[in-house]
């Protein structure tokens, strides 16, 4: 009889009892225990006792031997060590285009640096991933407005003061110019952003990279990475796409994929309306769904998320496709006929932060009872840079289904259904209602907000009796007394840049360092 380490157990003739007639007759298989039972069927003692004992020329003495297989099943863990092993992938985060949907946030900031959750950064979302996913190679491609991204990279995740990233590296890779006609391009895309630095993978550093992860910096979602990792090396694919069950409301949104019985992806359509919709639907079941959730979302859309062989993603880069510059809409539709692309199944919370409307409705959405995503997870915690700041201050204001960020204070307000960011002041008598507040980067001392206010001028925060709803306030913005924001016209879009405030989708946005004067009205 042997038995292995995941409590297999084989009989063999080697594990016959010793006598006259032995197991006579029994053809004895390998069986595994369960929950108390053998292949099924639950131990029955009593009868294996008459059985073996039934002829009473059985000696008393029973002789069996164990043997465990101890080289083969280490050789199995070793197999699955290897398929997890972190240490040989590296993930490359994008820091994005110029931003246009996001701003005016991004006007002097990328799309990974602007702030969410009243204490975080979009790119800390990708960068606390990676780490809770034991990944720590991390490349981070920027080149708009990149300033406020290095410096929040060099203060949360540098190697001194931030988290210990080992043996392992975190670096911000800037677009710039090489030698050469072609070197005097900028990046003209996602492939060709990871392209113009295609040499790292090649470098003695990573003679160990087996896969490339390649991550958006503006997206908000938790997930495992070395799942997904292992899920890609065992089916044996190429190219691995990570990817979301869609309903009907919102499939026309995004690039949608087909797939075979058994996950492979056959073809893509980006944003399908009408009859083309319909001729992407999946059976969704194939990636896990149970039957009820597979005729709600029959539907399967990128996220944007995708792992590579190294030698694939470096082979299409330079050989197959040298001038493709995009790999959601050219470079992975364009090597589903040649190779292996996989969809794996994230059916958890992600959301796009793309839009003004889709960033404000994301951190109000934070407020909810519970909420579809949470920063509050002790296993799996969401990194930022350290600032040491005291608790918030809180006198006499009442709080409703809002999140108050460390290092604020709140004097005799009502706030509803709000975000409040770092560092906050709000005063007497103030309202916010559906609102983000971003914070502020500095503090104003006392005698400083004092001879600012006996100069007629407005210190940093909210000023008393002022009612503010439907508003995303950027860091540093000075609002004063009896100010009201609500949009009460019901405006989509405007343009007050000298005023200091934008209108995009119904929302007001007061831009960064600017003053909302006493008694104004938007």
């Amino acid at each position: 009889m042997a038995v292995s380490t995941d409590a297999r157990i084989s009989l063999s003739a080697a594990g016959q009892l010793h006598g006259t007639t032995g197991l006579a007759g029994r053809s004895l298989r390998q069986v595994k225990f369960c929950n108390g039972e053998m292949m099924g069927k639950k131990l029955k003692m009593t009868q294996l006792h008459q059985g073996m004992f039934r002829n009473k020329s059985v000696g008393k003495h029973v002789c069996m031997s164990l043997a465990t297989d101890v080289a083969a099943d280490s050789k199995l863990r070793d197999l699955e060590m290897e398929k997890r092993d972190p240490r040989t992938v590296v993930a490359v985060i994008l820091g994005g285009g110029a931003g246009t949907r996001l701003f005016p946030l991004t006007k002097r900031r990328a799309k990974p640096a602007v702030p969410i959750g009243g204490s975080y950064r979009l790119i800390d979302v990708p960068m606390s991933n990676c780490i809770n996913s034991g990944i720590n190679k991390v490349y981070i491609l920027t080149q708009f407005n990149s300033a406020s991204l290095n410096r929040h990279l060099a203060r949360a995740y540098n190697f001194g003061h931030g988290v210990n990233f080992g043996d392992g590296y975190v670096e911000a890779l800037a677009a710039t110019q090489t030698p050469g006609e072609a070197g005097k391009r900028w990046f003209q895309g996602t492939a060709d952003a990871v392209r113009q630095f295609h040499w790292l993978f090649e470098d003695q550093r990573s003679k160990e990279i087996e896969d490339v992860l390649i991550l958006s910096g503006d997206h908000l979602y938790r997930m495992d990475y070395m799942d997904f990792v292992q899920n890609h090396r065992q089916s044996g694919a190429d190219i691995t796409i990570s990817c979301l069950p869609m309903d009907d409301s919102r499939a026309s949104d995004f690039g949608l994929m087909k797939i075979d019985n058994k996950g492979r992806v056959l073809f893509f359509s980006e944003k399908p309306k009408g009859e083309d919709l319909k001729a992407m639907e999946v059976d969704t079941k194939v990636l896990g769904l149970s039957r009820e959730e597979a005729e709600k979302k029959p539907y399967i859309a990128s996220m944007g998320v995708y792992v590579f062989k190294k030698e694939i993603l470096l082979n299409l880069l330079r050989w197959r496709f040298p001038t493709a510059n995009d790999f959601g809409s050219e470079i992975i539709p364009a090597s589903a006929k040649e190779f292996f692309i996989k969809a794996y199944l994230f059916n958890d919370y992600w959301e796009d932060i793309g839009t003004i409307r889709s960033f404000f409705e994301a951190n109000l959405a934070l407020t909810a009872h519970p909420p579809r995503f949470s920063f509050y997870d002790a296993t799996k915690p969401m990194y930022t840079s350290r600032r040491n700041l005291p608790p918030s201050k809180i006198d006499s204001s009442k709080i409703v289904d809002s999140i108050i960020s460390h290092g604020s204070f709140l004097n005799n307000c009502f706030i509803e259904h709000s975000v409040v960011g770092i560092r906050s002041r709000v005063n007497s008598n103030v309202h916010l209602k559906d609102t983000v507040m971003l914070g502020a980067d500095y503090y104003e001392t006392d005698s400083e907000v004092a001879s600012l206010l006996a100069e007629g001028r407005v210190p940093i925060g909210i000023g008393e009796n002022t009612r503010i709803k439907d508003c995303i306030i950027d860091k540093n913005a000075r609002i004063g007394k009896n100010v009201v924001i609500s949009n009460s016209e019901g405006i989509q879009e405007a343009d007050r840049s000298l005023e200091g405030f934008y209108i995009r989708s119904g929302i007001t946005i007061i831009l960064k360092n600017f003053t909302i004067k006493d008694g104004f009205v938007i």
